[in-house]
């Protein structure tokens, strides 16, 4: 291989592993968010920089599917939701 390639494949996998790790990093709290909204219920999961936030993006995924519109989908994220799990990594 020439010199010039390699240092290209370096840079490139450098380039790589810090992306990767800057992505992962901020990722530091995960939640499971239940929410139920006109007698259906669905869960789902969430990463984000803080247990807040992975809450809120978990609740608004659950509530994706089982609200019907933009103001149904916003009720159902204001709701309590029915039950939360959050680990901090």
């Amino acid at each position: 291989m020439k010199p010039g390639r390699i240092v290209a494949l370096v840079a490139i996998l450098a380039l790589a592993g810090f992306l990767l790790w800057s992505s992962l990093g901020a990722r530091r709290a995960t939640c499971r968010v239940c929410a139920e909204y006109q007698g259906q219920r669905n869960c789902a999961t969430a990463s984000a920089a803080t247990e807040k936030e992975a809450q809120r993006s978990a609740q608004s995924t659950a509530c994706g599917t089982i609200a019907r519109g933009m103001a149904e989908s916003i009720m159902c994220s204001n709701a309590p939701p029915v039950s939360v799990e959050c680990h901090r990594r």
